[in-house]
């Protein structure tokens, strides 16, 4: 009787670990995701997105302008301190640009973008608390 209660729970116990270990593997390659529509002055359109990759947050800023060849000065931030910042143009076919980085951050950290049109006054702005 022993022999049978100590078997079940000894393969009980090692299907939980390969679940949980399973579970772990799949958070590691893009677990929790946050998408978010940024706001843009004018007709552009944004989104921020983020997703854990490996104890980083992997976070992409796209704008869609619908023109190509416009150039937009664009800031990401997390938690207020720059990690990128620079020129980016729209492209073919959609008219649109993104940029991303594979951020070194933690649980609460806060993420924004800002993307300023060169060629006219339109600004557009996201910002997701992960």
């Amino acid at each position: 009787m022993y022999k049978l209660t100590f078997t079940t729970v000894a393969l009980l116990a090692a299907v939980l670990v390969a679940f949980a270990s399973t579970a772990a593997a799949r958070e590691g390659k893009g677990g929790s995701r946050i998408v978010k529509a940024g706001t843009c002055s004018a007709a552009s359109h944004s989104k921020l997105k983020a997703k854990t990759d490996d104890g980083r947050i992997e976070t992409e800023f796209e704008v869609d302008q619908n023109r190509v060849g416009k150039r937009w000065r664009v800031t990401l931030t997390l938690n207020g301190s720059n990690v990128f910042r620079g020129i980016k143009r729209t492209t073919a076919p959609s008219g649109s640009f993104e940029v991303r980085r594979l951020l070194a951050g933690a649980a609460g950290s806060r993420i924004a973008a800002t993307a300023r049109s060169l060629s006219g006054s339109e600004t557009c702005r996201a910002s997701i608390s992960f």
